[in-house]
């Protein structure tokens, strides 16, 4: 098909004041925003924190950025996908994780995987779709 005839057009979603990397934060094509594994990164030292819940925090707080740039909340997310190389702290996740949700739960998995990125313990991804 042409792309003048295409009805979902793509928007590229990155946050300013990072090191480029090779992907993304986020692509919004029509209505539908899917995002990049993030993790808890603390800004001065560029590494998730020691404790479990500042990263969680952190997290949040930058999945929350990256939705806010196309206009959308955590609400809006259908679908996410947590890789964890600690399932233990499943528990300590949902704790954190039903704080940030109003009511209406998005599908979810929660992976075991190998060591991630920056020592961080979670890596979240997702996908939002405006209402």
């Amino acid at each position: 098909m042409p792309p003048q005839t295409r009805k979902n057009t793509r928007r590229f979603i990155n946050l300013p004041g990072k090191a480029p990397l090779p992907f993304s934060d986020a692509v919004l094509v029509g209505n539908t925003l899917y995002l990049s594994g993030r993790i808890g990164i603390d800004p001065v030292t560029g590494f998730a924190p020691a404790d479990v819940d500042q990263e969680l925090r952190l997290l949040f707080d930058g999945f929350e950025v990256v939705l806010a740039q196309a206009d959308m909340t955590v609400d809006d997310l259908v679908w996410v996908q947590v890789f964890s190389p600690d399932v233990s702290l499943w528990d300590r996740f949902n704790a954190a994780y039903l704080k940030r949700f109003s009511k209406e739960l998005p599908a979810r998995a929660f992976i075991g995987s190998g060591p991630l990125l920056k020592d961080g313990r979670f890596e979240m991804m997702g996908i939002a779709v405006g209402r």
